[in-house]
């Protein structure tokens, strides 16, 4: 959305200007991470130019499977709705000169290269601030601008290895397994999100820019919080333990019913008293074994063959609906399809809607922020180099 639009709400009325309306963004980015920590801003109304490199054929993602015709992918539209596309070789005098112009009237730059890219390609803020004193330069890679594997590459798969992630996924006798999404690429994207916001702002309070040095790696490690603390305090080592269950709150997991799967997470003590209330199982709650936290971890098996034998009683809608009566967290295992058209999901109008000139309707999950005032319309990802003529002139 060129900076300054308004967005129209979903009732058709103007929403009011964009939250992020006057912040210009110029990405150096591909595949997932970076483009996901650029669609955060341009959810909020940021204008985000996106330079793609014309000897590739632009961004990878424009040719994952499955869903792909041409340029454009609905793996791309995923991350990239309401950008700017333009084609540029940086490597060229005329590339150069051109991304600097953009440069020159933007806030913020950011890439996601290896370490050793931002260096190499001028895109730090002492290689642009001739040009702009106050642009931010955000580097978004697998191990950061320093250190012993800065020059290297990864991906969400590799860093979910090396962080620890892996050792911490799955049932106890699997192999050691990946999260089943891509959470280091989404989370390490916000992580640069915050980043840069918070460099425009000092930026434009102080003058002068700087650069944001955001990790794949140090995002996952941050994630570790409470058992990288456990680990690097006491010496902890975790398990894995079955069926997704809390490493040390029970009852925090999957239990099976009569016709599939329920989690139940009890975190507190009231709510472990109170589903002992729904289950009409007062014993348990006054049983010396189950009485505590401590207690619970104490005695999971013991603990999880009395629940298993209750809720294997009834089916998955009925615990549910009785659980939720009781004020006690659970919810149905859902897989894809049935999250996508869970009621909660509809009344939020959560999956929008756009047409695309090649891809025809686009369907897909809408940001998850809303804002008082504001509400983004549906949009779509750009077409390689669609802006070159409006922003380029040629």
């Amino acid at each position: 959305m060129p900076t300054g639009e308004q967005a129209v709400g979903s009732s058709g009325g103007l929403a009011g200007p964009a939250p992020l309306a006057d912040l210009r963004v110029v990405a150096v980015e591909q595949y997932g991470a970076g483009p996901w920590a650029t669609l955060q801003l341009a959810d909020l109304g940021a204008d985000v130019v996106k330079v793609e490199d014309p000897s590739v054929g632009g961004d990878v993602a424009r040719y994952v499977p499955p869903y792909q015709e041409g340029s454009s992918s609905l793996f791309f539209e995923a991350f990239n709705r309401g950008k700017r596309s333009v084609r540029l070789d940086l490597r060229s005098s005329d590339g150069r000169a051109a991304f600097e112009r953009l440069v020159a009237d933007a806030d913020a730059v950011l890439c996601n290269l290896r370490g050793d890219g931002p260096a190499k390609l001028g895109l730090t803020h002492s290689a642009l601030a001739h040009v702009n004193p106050r642009i931010v330069c955000c580097s978004l890679s697998a191990f950061g601008t320093t250190g012993p594997r800065s020059a290297e590459g990864g991906y969400d798969f590799t860093i979910q290895a090396l962080a620890g992630w892996q050792s911490l996924t799955g049932a106890p006798a699997d192999p050691p397994t990946r999260s089943g999404l891509s959470l280091v690429d989404f989370i390490a994207g916000y992580v640069a999100a915050i980043g840069l916001l918070g460099a425009v702002w000092r930026a434009r309070r102080d003058g002068v820019g700087a650069d944001v040095d955001v990790s794949l790696f140090e995002s996952a490690l941050a994630q570790l919080n409470y058992i990288g603390a456990w680990s690097a305090s006491r010496g902890h080592r975790p398990v894995r333990r079955s069926r997704s269950a809390h490493q040390s709150l029970v009852p925090f997991q999957n239990f099976p019913a009569a016709d599939g799967w329920i989690v139940v997470a009890c975190p507190k003590q009231n709510l472990w008293e109170a589903l002992c209330r729904a289950l009409e199982r007062p014993d348990l709650a006054s049983d010396a074994r189950f009485a505590t936290f401590t207690a619970r971890s104490d005695h999971r098996d013991a603990l999880e063959a009395e629940l298993d034998a209750i809720f294997a009683t009834g089916t998955v809608a009925h615990w549910v609906a009785l659980l939720i009566g009781h004020r006690v967290p659970c919810a149905p295992i859902n897989d894809v399809a049935q999250a996508l058209e869970d009621p909660q999901t509809l009344a939020r109008d959560a999956v929008e809607s756009v047409e695309h000139p090649v891809l025809g309707t686009v369907r897909q999950v809408r940001s998850p922020l809303r804002l008082s005032g504001y509400a983004q319309p549906p949009r779509r990802a750009p077409l390689l180099g669609e802006h070159d003529d409006e922003l380029l002139g040629c």
